[in-house]
């Protein structure tokens, strides 16, 4: 009986450790200007990571804007997102950044930021 429980308790050593992308709450905005989504990370060391930023407008398919090669300060883009879409990083606090400049109607939508 002693094995099995010491398997359980090794098994269950991990599970306090949480992971977790927050983002920055809604904003509102008039077309011309610029804005700025954080997501913070905890639970993992992001610099292991690609941090990707996705966005969905409504009615519509997700797209992806681009990643960040974390801990680089290297970021790639999809071919639509090239110009106004800057992705930054601030590794000491372990937060991502997605500025959106010269805002149109049409980059209204719910955006992401995912791990992988």
């Amino acid at each position: 009986m002693i094995p099995w429980t010491l398997f359980f308790l090794i098994s269950v050593h991990g599970v306090w450790s949480e992971i977790r992308l927050d983002q920055s709450p809604s904003e509102v905005k008039r077309p011309g200007e610029t804005v700025k989504m954080s997501c913070i990370i905890s639970g993992f060391d992001m610099t292991s990571y690609y941090i990707h930023w996705i966005r969905q407008r409504p009615g519509q398919a997700l797209e992806w804007i681009g990643r960040m090669d974390a801990g680089k300060n290297s970021a790639s883009y999809g071919s639509a997102f090239q110009n106004r879409f800057p992705m930054t990083e601030d590794v000491s606090s372990s937060t991502q950044y997605l500025q959106i400049k010269s805002l149109t109607a049409e980059d209204s939508a719910v955006y992401y930021c995912a791990r992988r």
